[in-house]
C-alpha cells in the first residue's frame, strides 16, 4: 500500500527541489510536478515527489485523520466492501 502524506515547504531550491515538513521531520522533496508550489504551502508527498498542493484546511483535516488512525483501536478500521469499491477485488 502507498501512502500520500501532506508536508509543509519550508525550502525551495532553484534547482526545482525543496524540503518539507512534518512534525519536526524534514525530507527532500521534488517540486517539478506542482509548477505553482511556495514557501509555507501544503503539498501532498507520495515517494519523494510533491503531487498537489492543499489548503491549509485540507492540510489539517487530513492530519487530523491520520493522526486519529494512529491512535485509534485497529479493530475500527474495516476494509472496504464490494459495493463500495464498485466491484470484487478477489486475488486469483
Amino acid at each position: 500500500m502507498c501512502l500520500a502524506v501532506p508536508m509543509k515547504l519550508v525550502e525551495i531550491g532553484r534547482d526545482g527541489k525543496g524540503v518539507a515538513e512534518l512534525e519536526g521531520s524534514r525530507h527532500p522533496v521534488d517540486l517539478s510536478l506542482v509548477s505553482d508550489a511556495r514557501l509555507g504551502d501544503y503539498v501532498i508527498i507520495h515517494a519523494g515527489y510533491a503531487i498537489e498542493k492543499l489548503d491549509q484546511a485540507e492540510a489539517d483535516a487530513t492530519l487530523a485523520l491520520f493522526d486519529e488512525l494512529t491512535r485509534g483501536d485497529a479493530s475500527d478500521i474495516r476494509p472496504p466492501t464490494p459495493d463500495s469499491q464498485g466491484g470484487s477485488h478477489e486475488v486469483h
